[in-house]
């Protein structure tokens, strides 16, 4: 018998992790079930590596389109609802796939599918699928609702991705703006100073003081521009190598939170993603421990999901969620007192779904409001930057005029 890394719920919503034996994982899975347990996953266990997990054998982290996997789910609820089979839903699907990469994966789904395995449990063993999305099918196929699941997951991507490509686009003209001024600063630096330095010394002038240093300044750059460049580029690669570590994320995240203005649309950001995978998971009918554990992976920051892991404990205790979320210290009191007003009416899903639009349009404002005062701040400091590089290299050639008259 094979070892198996099991996750499961007991009918009091408590989450157990623990090494079970069996024949298969559906076996398995089949067995907790009938003795009224919620199992969550069945990962096979092989020398410690999880060869159903994100992670690929060659290290590389597999991407899901997420706009072309929302339109697989939206033809798959059309044609369940329309009366066909699972399997025969997905025989048609796998077929005309807008994206050709999510091939292979929906055809292993339909395969496993065929086996008998459940089709949560297929979709979890690609390694591909959002964990929101797993849990939610689980959750629709424990409850004989997976349309409706399926449709709140996808009206919960919709909202997801509209707001994504809001801050996105928020973002996009600042950025052009700094590569922008980068470049015009290397370029003056680099070419036109070194330029004007080789007509002044052609004609043994005598350079005011700023000139002097601007002309040492260029000269240095155009020299050792090619060092220069590869240290930026070696900085980079070895930050982009530093970040991807567990503790380095956690640390970045620190800093992100006190960064000013942005910490704050930050955290608040972040809240908003929270409270409508919680929401969109509750409304399915995952229990909140549950439900805690996969928002928190859905979110993809090592702070946040450590305290709420912390949050998870405490709820597990007996603390309610809202005690829970402001023992840590990071999240929003207003959100905290929402949701505490939620847990007390017995309308916990509804008043989440209240934070994440409440904090999302606060995302918003405030996004566009400090842009609108970032974009003329670039633009004052480049007119800076350009007039004092011209006042320095024009400066001897008026000395140079007065001496002759």
């Amino acid at each position: 018998m094979a070892e198996f890394q099991l996750k499961y719920a007991d009918p009091s919503g408590q989450v157990h992790s623990q090494v079970a034996h069996g024949t298969s994982a559906l076996e398995l899975r089949e067995r907790y079930t009938q003795q009224g347990f919620l199992v969550y996953s069945v990962k096979v266990r092989t020398a410690g590596i999880n060869l159903s997990g994100d992670i690929s054998l060659t290290g590389r982290r597999k991407k899901l389109n997420l706009e072309k996997f929302l339109i697989f789910n939206q033809q798959f609820v059309t044609l369940i609802r329309a009366g066909l089979p699972i399997l025969k839903s997905l025989d048609l699907l796998a077929e005309r796939l807008t994206d050709p990469k999510l091939t292979p994966y929906i055809n292993s789904v339909r395969d496993e599918v065929r086996k008998g395995v459940l089709l949560s449990e297929a979709f979890r063993q690609q390694g591909l699928f959002p964990k929101i999305y797993v849990t939610s099918v689980m959750a629709g196929e424990k409850s004989g609702s997976l349309v409706e699941v399926l449709e709140r997951f996808i009206t919960y991507q919709k909202l997801a991705l509209a707001v994504r490509k809001k801050v996105l686009v928020a973002l996009m003209y600042p950025s052009v703006l700094i590569v922008l001024v980068i470049l015009l600063m290397v370029f003056l630096v680099t070419y036109v100073v070194p330029s004007f330095a080789s007509l002044y010394a052609s004609m043994s002038a005598q350079l005011p003081t700023v000139t002097v240093y601007l002309i040492a300044i260029g000269a240095a750059a155009r020299t050792w521009f090619v060092f220069w460049a590869g240290g930026v580029a070696g900085a980079i690669a070895l930050f982009s190598w530093w970040s991807r570590k567990e503790a380095s994320q956690e640390l970045l995240d620190r800093v992100k939170i006190k960064v000013p203005l942005f910490g704050d649309i930050w955290i608040k950001y972040q809240v908003a993603q929270f409270s409508r995978v919680l929401s969109t998971l509750l409304t399915g009918g995952i229990p909140l421990i549950q439900g805690l554990d996969t928002a928190a992976d859905s979110l993809g920051t090592p702070l946040l999901r450590k305290t709420l892991a912390n949050a998870g404990r405490m709820v597990r205790e007996g603390q309610p969620l809202s005690a829970s979320l402001a023992a840590t210290g990071v999240f929003p009191a207003l959100s905290v007192d929402m949701i505490e007003v939620g847990e007390s009416t017995g309308a916990l899903p509804a008043m989440l779904t209240s934070v994440a639009e409440f904090y999302e349009d606060d995302v918003n404002t405030k996004m566009t409001a400090v842009l609108s005062l970032i974009e003329p701040a670039i633009m004052i400091f480049m007119g800076i930057f350009v007039a004092f590089v011209l006042i320095a290299l024009y400066l001897p050639i008026f000395s140079l005029a007065d001496t002759i008259r």
